[in-house]
């Protein structure tokens, strides 16, 4: 009888354990399903022991994942949003000159002032072209849906060949780019046209913002582009890649802060690191190739 009795007890006990274990479960699930997504309720435990202790805990730090997670991405917005507004002001800006200056002309009589303006509304229109198409590379350049073709390709001539279509530009300035190769056969996995755009957003960074010509080398897997700066104080060099980042000292003129976005977005597509460094007034930017390339083997 004592041993039933005292079974009986334990069945007793065992079933009241399950039913109280049932209820604390169901509790914090309806509390996880009637929770508003940004509530800063967070889950508790009426039970006793480690086991609904450590549970809570888990559901709590992922709540508080989830929530850094939203107030960063909520914050990322905001900053997009300023950017883009940003961005409008810059594009209307060489837009409305432009309009400003094609009214001045049609009502010009003098046909040399009418080309004056004319050709002040051009330029105004290349900026705008300048902007637009920069927005355009970031925005293929950060498309997730697009396929790079990686293949072998030798560095050296893809580099040419962008210096080459730079040389207007160096020669407009009176500069002569340091060039100092030490592999011309160097050769890496990626995709030609890419890397070509990686090279002349670089080298176009260089004739935009620096203050003499830009020296070039290349040593083992990676290319430093070197160039001194007229003011390294404005740069925040931990900047320098994002999104519509642009120095103080580059704000009064024309582009859009996109083009090392660019660098940086391409060369993490292919397996390469850019990288920035500011030593006194010279800014360097060194691209480094992966050091293992298999399909080049």
């Amino acid at each position: 009888m004592t041993l039933a009795l005292g079974m009986g007890a334990l069945t007793l006990c065992a079933f009241a354990t399950v039913v109280l274990y049932g209820r604390e479960l169901r509790r914090m699930a309806a509390f996880l399903r009637g929770r508003e997504r940004r509530s800063n309720g967070r889950l508790s435990t009426e039970m006793p022991g480690p086991g609904f202790a450590a549970l809570a805990r888990a559901v709590n730090e992922t709540l508080d994942d989830a929530e850094a997670e939203r107030r960063e991405a909520a914050a990322e917005q905001r900053q997009f949003q300023r950017d883009l507004a940003s961005l409008s002001h810059d594009i209307r800006t060489p837009l409305m000159g432009a309009k400003g200056y094609v009214a001045l002309a049609a009502d010009e009589a003098d046909g040399e002032r009418r080309a004056h303006y004319l050709g002040a509304a051009s330029t105004r229109l290349d900026d705008m072209e300048g902007l637009l198409d920069a927005l355009f590379a970031y925005a293929r350049a950060t498309d997730p849906t697009a396929a790079l073709d990686l293949r072998p390709t030798a560095v050296m001539p893809v580099l040419a060949a962008v210096l080459t279509g730079q040389f207007p530009a160096f020669e407009e300035r009176g500069w002569e780019p340091e060039v100092r190769i030490a592999d011309e056969s160097l050769a890496v996995e990626a995709d030609e046209e890419a890397l070509a755009r990686i090279f002349e957003n670089l080298i176009s960074n260089a004739l935009r913002y620096g203050a003499a010509a830009p020296a070039i080398t290349q040593k083992g897997r990676a290319i430093t582009f070197a160039n001194v700066v007229e003011d390294p104080a404005a740069i925040d060099i931990d900047r320098l890649f994002e999104r519509f980042y642009r120095a103080d000292a580059a704000r009064a003129r024309s582009g859009a802060g996109l083009g090392l976005a660019v660098v940086a977005s391409l060369a993490a597509a292919q397996g390469m690191e850019v990288a920035a460094a500011l030593e006194g007034d010279e800014l360097a930017i060194t691209l480094t190739f992966p050091a293992d390339d298999a399909a080049l083997a």
